[in-house]
């Protein structure tokens, strides 16, 4: 497949919001806490990180264009999900608060002149990356969870009894 342009990348990036609520109503709620393995996360405890990540690529985003050549935060992941508590947090709230942060990143970024995009920030994890890198990981992360949810659903079905 020929490389997609930026624009088409941030139409997709746009658009994730409407891709992860169509997902979501593919799994039954009862079973958002069912966790096929003891090191995997289930699809509340996904739905809540994506928010936590969301804001984090949210002030990411901005110290790119702000800031460029400053340091962004890295975080443990299953440290947040651990000590957040993730199963007792609302999916509904962090579906929301999703929703409205990665709206205003995409109405910002959707305006942003071509020299921007070169900008960059140090990460501890992966050193020097552009805000061209940062829309390759933050435009794939909705899909990357959703095929994640899709697995866990697919794990659960198979451990119901035959009906």
């Amino acid at each position: 497949m020929a490389d997609r342009t930026r624009s088409d990348k941030i139409e997709s990036y746009g658009r994730a919001y409407e891709l992860l609520s169509q997902a979501l109503q593919e799994f039954p709620r009862e079973m958002w806490q069912a966790r096929p393995a003891e090191d995997t996360w289930a699809i509340h405890e996904i739905v809540v990180h994506i928010a936590d990540s969301e804001a984090n690529s949210y002030v990411r985003c901005r110290r790119f264009i702000a800031e460029p050549g400053a340091a962004v935060m890295a975080y443990d992941e299953g440290q947040w999900a651990k000590a957040l508590d993730y199963q007792a947090r609302s999916p509904e709230v962090a579906l929301e608060l999703f929703r409205w942060l990665r709206k205003s990143s995409h109405d910002l970024i959707r305006t942003l002149p071509d020299e921007v995009w070169a900008n960059q920030v140090y990460h501890p994890e992966y050193g020097l990356i552009t805000l061209d890198d940062w829309l390759d990981t933050y435009e794939s992360h909705i899909p990357d969870h959703i095929a994640q949810m899709r697995g866990t659903y697919a794990a659960w079905q198979a451990q119901q009894p035959a009906g």
